[in-house]
């Protein structure tokens, strides 16, 4: 060790740093000392505040940076792998990622908690406090950027050469503040001061097009010209793998404008805004996720936030290529697939199809057959919705506008399609209408993004086996007659590193115990070997133990954030998940204000026997889905009632937790003893929460929809709180209902009657509760089946209520749900997709 400096307060210009802890870097430190040092040295030399403090806020960003010293190590040592063994790569394009707290993962995935935990005490700080001065990155908002995010710590643990593409949205969706007036928007401040994991990349800078027009070469091949030019500039999140020196990168696009765009002169005239017009322009593209969309304005904000990914990412990936395959100045493009697999991660990222076609076509001078047979074998398409409005659609005058070279080569696509059909395949003709990419309907001619993603893309997949074979039976019928062998399934999963490792640290270690192995963590098909203790009293007492902890810590946290104090020994029922009338938060309130109703009207020995219940819900309702805003405002006034009711709160208790985030989760999931997944059946592709309360033993009440049909059928029926119509059952019931045929449950009419009493508030509610009357009408008829699902859901939560009270019962059915967890690993899903789809291979660096 390098001789050290006997430093104090006043010569390291830190207060509160002990003397002792000498002012040395030391970048790939493993030992507290030299860790306390590197900290150090950072808070010393890597300055962001003014040098006369050292505390929380200002310790995490001295560790942070320490931490990522060694990250980037392992992150060059990476990219140099690849560059020298030139594998096939995967790169996933996503307008979301969910990644929660960097700090807390890379320790743990780097296996260097127990070291930094001592070396900040040293520093007179707590890990945990440490940790909670991050604020999470507002890259995403529910399960599509989760997912994304579960999908690259699980590449980078199973070492596969693969990069996440996305956007670096300044202030990301929004962050959600609970008043009397029900849900409030306010800007993210996640980037307001800085993020110390991200490392920009002056030198990756790509030009990107908008507006402008088609120009035709003397030569007959054509260029898109003119409009106007924005930069795109990478900045790059090192990804580290569990336990594995192999380090990925998720590279986020930011938008600017160069000095030449802006106009001196104007800007001397006064003419301030017009002079800076570019950076503006800039500026919007990466200030916020999913901009409104009703303004025109608003449609061309989200088409350029689209292209801007597609095409940054393209350029970005082409170029790595020709750098890599250019040994003999000839570029073989036919071996672009054999090197490069694209992900398109839902919809959004469809305009990737274009502009690969664009590049190859108009930059690289390839015939279109020639790129069109790359385009196809390089791009795979995951489908996350069958709800028809999340199917994007986008209007043609709006595309033509935007890209009018891209609207070419689509026209030209479907014109090959719809050719290729008529004479392949004369009876699906009657079909192309619905079939083809672009509708040219004279009220609204639009270019449908999923139709183009099938037609173009090698594999298509769904994200759980009700949902991959709802699209092929209904969505993709047609597509699936012509190309039987594109269409797959790949049942989502999570990572169990962040989703119980490192979030669940008590029930982890119980885990690690009994199965005489921590192997669990990367091979979670291990956790089936629970089953033969799980009636084992030593092992329940334990069990018992952990979840306590979690729930009191929980408890904690409710009472920090809201100031409602809640009862641990209570029944924790929670649903947290976006803000969707299909998502049915509707109905379980509905149940919460029945099972309120009948609480007062019982004497006070009959309340003694019943099972206390804390629900809780979180989640975010879009800014303009008034009907989802309603919901949140109806659960905060119930709350309000029955949590300051005397005779009641002891006996159930109503909390909205305010803006869910992963860090939220991380504190909930493990706190949860029941899990609400109550979606109108059919409608929820997979859901992931659901798996990340399984896995922490947490109980689940659903219907046979998304992933909880493969749950249910891992963790066994007898474990599963089943209730509500099945899939097939839904489109029979709702034709019954617009023939009158429906009669309401009493207990259904109860529950609505109660709340258009005024019991909870002057609030005028009607048009929310309007949604469930009626037999048909744009937003009435009950479309998502709250009534007809209604008296099943109160059986099933009878049922909970029983078995709550058995205790030793409840706990081995909690058991098992671990145990029959080690299906749903993100490993499993991402190597399926590494196999079947991406066709990679591992690429390790090195030995740890």
């Amino acid at each position: 060790m390098a001789a050290t400096l006997k430093a104090n307060s006043s010569t390291t210009g830190k207060a509160g740093i002990p003397a002792e802890i000498p002012t040395i870097a030391h970048p790939l430190a493993d030992e507290p000392a030299e860790i306390a040092s590197n900290i150090n040295y950072h808070a010393q030399y890597s300055p962001h505040f003014s040098p006369f403090k050292f505390e929380p806020e200002q310790a995490y960003y001295a560790t942070a940076e320490s931490v990522r010293d060694q990250l980037i190590k392992q992150w060059n040592e990476t990219y140099l792998h690849y560059h020298k063994v030139n594998p096939k790569q995967t790169y996933y394009l996503s307008m979301e990622y969910l990644q929660g707290r960097a700090l807390s993962n890379a320790v743990g995935n780097l296996d260097i908690q127990n070291a930094y935990a001592n070396a900040l005490k040293q520093l007179g700080h707590e890990l945990e406090n440490i940790v909670e001065q991050e604020k999470d990155a507002a890259l995403g908002n529910g399960g599509l950027g989760r997912l994304a995010s579960c999908f690259l710590d699980s590449m980078a643990t199973l070492n596969l050469p693969a990069w996440g593409y996305g956007l670096r949205y300044r202030y990301g969706l929004f962050k959600q503040l609970i008043t009397k007036a029900g849900q409030e928007e306010i800007a993210e401040d996640w980037l307001e001061k800085f993020s110390p994991w991200e490392v920009v990349r002056h030198d990756i800078v790509f030009p990107i097009r908008f507006f402008g027009h088609v120009e035709v070469l003397p030569n007959g091949s054509r260029k898109w010209v003119g409009g106007e030019i924005l930069q795109a500039v990478a900045y790059d999140v090192p990804i580290p793998g569990y336990k594995t020196k192999n380090t990925n990168s998720l590279r986020l696009w930011d938008a600017k404008a160069t000095a030449e765009d802006f106009d001196l002169f104007q800007f001397n005239d006064g003419q301030y805004e017009s002079a800076a017009h570019l950076h503006s322009s800039a500026q919007q593209i990466c200030a916020v996720l999913y901009p409104g969309d009703a303004t025109e304005n608003g449609k061309l904000l989200r088409l350029k936030q689209q292209f801007f990914l597609c095409s940054a990412s393209l350029q970005d990936i082409i170029s790595r290529f020709k750098e890599r395959n250019n040994g003999n100045n000839e570029i073989r493009w036919s071996e672009f697939p054999t090197k490069v697999a694209v992900q398109l991660n839902d919809t959004h990222p469809t305009l990737a199809i274009p502009e690969l076609m664009r590049l190859l076509l108009d930059v690289e001078g390839l015939g279109w057959d020639e790129a069109w047979d790359i385009t196809t074998r390089t791009i795979a398409y995951t489908n996350h919705t069958v709800l028809p409005e999340a199917l994007e659609k986008w209007s043609q005058a709006v595309m033509w506008k935007l890209l009018p070279r891209h609207m070419e080569i689509i026209e030209e696509i479907d014109k090959r399609f719809i050719a290729m059909i008529q004479s392949t395949r004369p009876d699906l003709e009657n079909q192309l209408a619905g079939m083809r990419i672009l509708d040219h309907n004279p009220q609204k001619a639009i270019v449908r993004m999923a139709n183009l993603c099938v037609v173009s893309s090698h594999t298509v997949n769904g994200v759980a086996q009700l949902h991959s074979d709802i699209l092929k039976a209904e969505l993709f019928a047609d597509y699936v007659s012509i190309w039987p062998t594109k269409f797959q399934n790949k049942t989502n999963g999570i990572t169990p590193r962040r989703w119980i490792r490192f979030c669940n640290p008590e029930l982890s270690h119980i885990i690690t115990k009994w199965l005489k192995t921590d192997q669990w963590v990367t091979h979670l098909d291990l956790l089936v070997n629970l089953r033969q203790f799980s009636d084992n009293p030593d092992l329940h007492a334990e069990w018992e133990s952990a979840k306590l902890a979690s729930k009191r810590r929980l408890a904690q946290y409710i009472l920090h954030v809201t100031g409602e104090s809640i009862d641990p020994n209570s029944l924790f029922d929670i649903q947290v998940k976006r803000i969707h009338e299909y998502k049915r938060q509707l109905l379980n309130i509905l149940g919460a204000i029945y099972r309120y109703k009948k609480l007062k009207e019982m004497s006070p020995e009959q309340r003694k026997n019943t099972t206390p219940r804390t629900i809780m819900f979180g989640g975010k309702a879009f800014a303009t889905y008034t009907n989802a805003k309603r919901i949140v405002k109806l659960v905060n006034d119930v709350g309000a009632v029955v949590n300051t009711d005397p005779e009641v709160n002891n006996f159930l208790k109503v909390v909205f937790v305010p803006n869910y985030n992963v860090s939220v989760a991380e504190v909930l999931i493990p706190g949860s003893e029941l899990s609400q997944h109550i979606s109108t059946a059919g409608m929820e592709a997979s859901g992931t929460s659901n798996m990340k309360f399984a896995l922490n033993g947490c109980l689940i009440i659903g219907t046979l929809d998304g992933a909880n049909v493969e749950i249910r059928e891992e963790i066994g029926e007898d474990n599963f709180f089943l209730f509500g119509a099945t899939a097939d059952e839904v489109p029979r019931l709702r034709k019954e209902r617009e023939k009158g045929m429906f009669k309401p449950d009493p207990r259904f009419e109860e529950a609505k009657k109660f709340v258009r009493s005024g019991a909870f508030g002057t609030y005028d509610y009607n048009p929310l509760l309007d949604s469930l009357e009626g037999d048909s009408g744009y937003g009435r008829g009950d479309y998502f089946l709250v009534g007809h699902d209604f008296p099943s859901y109160m059986e099933a939560q009878a049922r909970v209520d029983e078995a709550y009270k058995d205790r030793k019962r409840w706990i081995k059915m909690s058991i098992l749900s671990t145990a029959g967890s080690g299906k749903f690993s993100s490993d499993r899903t991402i190597s399926q997709y590494a196999s079947e789809i991406w066709k990679i291979e591992e690429c390790r660096v090195g030995k740890v």
